[in-house]
């Protein structure tokens, strides 16, 4: 699935569905290259660049964030997006 597109477009996010979203931030252009490793990312034009991620999913009460320390229960809250940890 593409880092961009409309809003209210593209799959839908729905219960049991787990999804790593990778933003990259380019100063230049987007064109990239991975390298023989294939796993190292390059810029086509050498300019800088940043790549993190973060893991979700959408359980019963919500969206929980996998990877961030509080499951990005404030974040979400800010945005006006319910937030809904996994039952212990």
């Amino acid at each position: 699935m593409p880092n961009f597109g409309r809003s209210g477009r593209g799959p839908k996010m729905v219960q049991g569905l787990a999804l790593a979203v990778e933003p990259m931030l380019t100063l230049g252009s987007p064109d990239n290259t991975v390298l023989d490793d294939d796993w190292t990312v390059v810029t086509d034009d050498g300019r800088p660049a940043c790549h993190w991620e973060h893991t979700m999913t959408v359980t019963p009460g919500g969206v929980w964030v996998l990877t961030a320390d509080d499951g990005g229960e404030q974040m979400l809250k800010e945005l006006g997006v319910p937030f809904g940890p996994l039952a212990d």
